[in-house]
């Protein structure tokens, strides 16, 4: 079952129960690859492309999250930290620290970086290995650490 098939058998799911926290989170997905496959000119998205869209749609619902928490507002921050979850759900699930750690050591052994100047080689390497598996912030935080 694809991604898009798996949204609107939930969707429908959702509309059932009448849970709307769950129907808008998954509106904002399947519009979001809706969106995707006609801008590429039709078809379906790969698999890599609709991780990185909905690791996209969970960045910003915490980033809008946060900004509702500085003005006040624990309603909308709170609604959009309930979608961040939901959506989270449908993401591979994330590598723990030592798993990272792993294969980041084996991805500068590959590269043969041993200075903080080879950080740009590794960064590339290990983004497009793990992407989808653990989060950039993360990644960049294990190899600076590593690499001084």
């Amino acid at each position: 079952m694809t991604l898009t098939e798996q949204i609107n058998n939930d969707i429908k799911t959702a509309m059932k129960e009448r849970n709307q926290p769950k129907l808008a989170a998954l509106r904002a997905i399947k519009s979001a690859l809706l969106l995707a496959a006609t801008e590429k000119g039709g078809g379906s998205n790969a698999e890599a492309e609709e991780v990185r869209m909905l690791q996209k749609q969970v960045k910003q619902r915490r980033e809008a999250a946060e900004i509702y928490k500085t003005q006040g507002r624990e309603d909308l921050a709170n609604d959009e930290i309930d979608q961040a979850i939901i959506i989270e759900q449908y993401l591979p699930k994330q590598m723990s620290e030592e798993e990272l750690v792993k294969e980041i050591t084996a991805i500068i052994s590959e590269v043969g970086a041993t200075s903080p100047a080879d950080m740009g080689k590794v960064m590339g390497a290990a983004t497009k290995k793990l992407a989808g598996k653990a989060d950039g912030k993360d990644i960049s935080r294990i190899v600076k650490g590593m690499l001084s």
